[in-house]
């Protein structure tokens, strides 16, 4: 069975702005792009948004899934535990607890492995993200990032 490969990339126009995320999943020879464009929010939220939509688009569980994404943020969290940490302290003191949640039972259904690459760098399908995600975010087709609106205004 081929590996599922994933990049994905976050953007925003001021932090908070309008914002959007990019997703290119490759499987095999098969590749599929995603992406979508929020009013206002921040790009740590788009950053990690991006895995979110793309596990989401998995039609099948247990599998194998890098992820590439630029954000050390999303990395960190997951490679070095914090998250962890985090659910142990309910997200106190912390952001995108919504998120966050909706991301741990899609992480905990596969076998997937954050890798951090460098952003706006040589890598093609890194560089189709970033285009896709700041297009979206450029779009003014926007989805409303209800839960940053409501708590952060």
């Amino acid at each position: 069975m081929a590996e599922l490969v994933v990049y994905t990339d976050g953007a925003s126009r001021g932090n908070p702005g309008p914002g959007g995320y990019g997703v290119v999943l490759i499987w095999g020879s098969l590749r599929k792009e995603l992406s979508q464009g929020y009013r206002k929010t921040t790009n740590n939220r788009m950053e990690l948004l991006a895995v979110i939509v793309a596990l989401e688009a998995l039609k099948k569980e247990g599998l194998t899934v890098t992820v590439f994404t630029d954000s050390k943020y999303v990395v960190d969290s997951i490679e070095k535990g914090w998250l962890w940490s985090w659910v142990k302290t309910n997200f106190k003191e912390k952001k995108n607890k919504d998120l966050w949640l909706r991301f741990i039972p899609l992480y905990k259904k596969h076998r997937v492995k954050m890798q951090w690459v460098k952003g706006h760098a040589s890598n093609p399908f890194n560089n189709r993200c970033d285009e896709l995600a700041t297009a979206a975010a450029d779009s003014g087709h926007w989805l409303v990032d209800e839960e940053f609106e409501r708590t952060c205004g």
